[in-house]
């Protein structure tokens, strides 16, 4: 995989891009919508940060094709924020977080994504479609004065009928032709028809109107001072971590899926600078989006026009064309939606959770099953620790060491004093015990490392051959220290041999010495 060229995100394909931007707006008009809602916000704030978010994303990013918005992860952070304090407060909180994400890009830190274990991304994958396809649940229910009830009778079979048609037709036309989005020929088709049949269905009209005007800058009314930061601070640091994770997750599948490599830190400082102006111009904060993205990349988006057309014609239709998108059948969404949770899913990752190792099997399982009941950064960062604790209970087993009685061939760095010189018959070579040992030093296997020696039945020279060893960290060098201080008691000779040039500075560092009597 490489880095695409600037011709190759601009410049090709333009019109295959265009229409797949086209085709990811609709798809982020509800999304966004829903999640404002979901944080007690005006609508148009949702679509405001999706338009500024999704084109300077686009325009400035470094992954081509990925798809970013006023994103519900997030939106479920500020809730309380904006319950307690305010959409002034928010306002801050989202232009801090995104210095915080410029900070993180700026730092070079964003290839740490790269860390992430397989797993892992599985796990967040599938964890995710099943929230996009459960959130679709949502619209086959109405709202009443005793609370949201689900629908029955003729509304229920207008709904399910329009969100199997458009699935199917999402399904079918790629196998006629590939010229436009299939996507986007379900969603104006079942338009169409709906008002046409004039059907009982529920539009993006029943959720919110969306005609606005252009957002304006405007200093957020609040005092800037210490007080308000030990507000805002703590929303600000976890919106940032949670949009810079699901941002570098679907910045990972993405790369994946066009087979291309991305620019992950200049990713995260374009994210940062878009919900800085975003908080600035009255939107919400938000991050890259899996669903749309995966809408964008199936509809033939892989370009920056592709991320640039959506965000521009969330901009249009608040400005001009709502009395239009205001007619789109909610139904038409949703089954664009299903079938996007359906194809994000990663179906294989069941055909193998017999195959593959226990451990990675039950990550995949765990971080599905948090990403769906809690929230994201909290799944991900257990399927990190469980991967990162099982790597190493599995490497501090494969330390080892060979025990030979006498000196081994060509051993004679750091012997001294004599007592072994080396062999060839030099004088004290069949007076030592000498341990050849493999594998990796670390906090996990200092206790197996002890375990590995025997200085009351060694003889009174003991050589350690560590040309095979790799010391790692602290644990290691006090491992070293305890097992010195184990042989000076029993009375004998301790020499530490063909220590490679780095750990050789790691101990000399730290004050521990090759050898001791």
């Amino acid at each position: 995989m490489q880095i695409q060229t600037f011709r190759e995100q601009w410049l090709s394909s333009i019109p295959s891009n265009v229409l797949a931007g086209l085709t990811t707006s609709f798809a982020l008009v509800p999304e966004c919508i829903a999640f404002a809602l979901v944080a007690h916000l005006n609508p148009l704030m949702g679509l405001y940060g999706a338009f500024i978010l999704c084109a300077l994303t686009a325009i400035l990013g470094g992954r081509p094709g990925m798809i970013s918005g006023a994103a519900g992860s997030m939106a479920v952070v500020i809730v309380a924020l904006v319950e307690q304090h305010g959409v002034q407060y928010l306002l801050v909180t989202v232009v801090l977080s995104g210095i915080f994400m410029m900070l993180f890009g700026l730092l070079r830190l964003g290839k740490l994504i790269r860390m992430v274990p397989h797993p892992v991304m599985i796990g967040f994958v599938n964890g995710l479609a099943i929230i996009i396809a459960m959130a679709q649940l949502e619209h086959f229910k109405q709202r009443t004065p005793q609370g949201a009830v689900w629908l029955h009778g003729t509304p229920l079979l207008v709904m399910s009928a329009l969100v199997a048609a458009t699935m199917l037709i999402v399904y079918v036309l790629p196998r006629i032709t590939k010229a436009v989005p299939p996507a986007l020929v379900a969603i104006v088709g079942v338009g169409i028809v709906s008002q046409l049949l004039h059907l009982p269905t529920r539009t993006l009209g029943d959720m919110a109107h969306i005609a606005g005007v252009f957002p304006s800058f405007r200093i957020p009314e609040i005092p800037f001072d210490v007080a308000t930061l030990k507000i805002v601070f703590p929303y600000a640091l976890l919106m940032a971590i949670v949009g810079l994770l699901e941002t570098l997750l679907t910045f990972n599948l993405t790369d994946e899926i066009t087979q291309t490599l991305g620019q992950p830190n200049r990713e995260c400082l374009a994210l940062g600078v878009a919900n800085v102006v975003s908080g600035l111009f009255g939107g919400m904060g938000g991050c890259a989006m899996i669903g749309q993205t995966m809408i964008n990349l199936s509809s033939g988006g892989r370009s920056r026009v592709s991320g640039t057309t959506s965000g521009v014609m969330i901009l249009l239709f608040i400005l001009f064309l709502s009395p239009l998108i205001e007619r789109i059948p909610l139904a038409a969404l949703v089954g664009v939606m299903f079938v996007v949770a359906q194809q994000t899913f990663a179906w294989g990752s069941l055909r193998v959770l017999g195959k593959v190792p226990r451990n990675d099997a039950l990550v995949i399982v765990l971080v599905t099953v948090i990403t769906v009941f809690t929230d994201l950064a909290i799944a991900v960062l257990c399927g990190i620790v469980i991967a990162a604790l099982n790597f190493a209970w599995q490497h501090a087993r494969e330390i080892r060491a060979e025990k030979i009685d006498g000196v081994v061939d060509g051993l004679v760095d750091d012997l001294v004093d004599g007592a072994v010189k080396g062999t060839d018959g030099v004088d004290g070579a069949g007076e030592a015990s000498t341990y050849v040992l493999h594998g990796t030093l670390f906090f996990a296997s200092t206790a197996h490392f002890q375990d590995l020696f025997e200085p009351h039945r060694d003889r009174e020279a003991v050589v350690v051959d560590c040309r095979h060893l790799h010391v790692a960290d602290h644990s290691a060098i006090a491992a070293f220290e305890t097992l010195k201080e184990r042989y000076r008691k029993a009375g004998k000779l301790l020499t530490f041999a063909n220590l490679s040039a780095r750990n050789r500075q790691l101990l000399a560092r730290a004050g521990v010495s090759l050898s001791h009597a």
